[in-house]
């Protein structure tokens, strides 16, 4: 009885919506704590101070979705925007 009072189609959508942006907030989250080289979790780590390892930065902030974005033009839909937006198609 209290599942059908709460739980009705018209929510789904927003569950949807909900658990994407926790699933990319925890994505972020575990990235960062893996493999940023900024972040140190243990103490041998930490003790080391600020170290001089561009190399491994190079490596993270060059990850394939920036490279594969990288020659990419910024827009979302390009085939349409050109449709609308290219004089010589009138």
């Amino acid at each position: 009885m209290a599942t059908n009072r709460w739980i009705r189609p018209e929510v789904y959508p927003l569950f949807a919506a909900v658990g994407a942006a926790v699933g990319i907030c925890a994505f972020s989250l575990v990235r960062n704590i893996c493999i940023n080289p900024e972040v140190r979790v243990n103490k041998q780590s930490r003790a080391a101070g600020v170290l001089e390892n561009f190399a491994e930065g190079e490596k993270y902030t060059e990850h394939l979705l920036r490279r594969f974005s990288r020659n990419r033009s910024p827009e979302i839909m390009p085939g349409l925007n050109s449709f609308f937006t290219d004089p010589s198609r009138n």
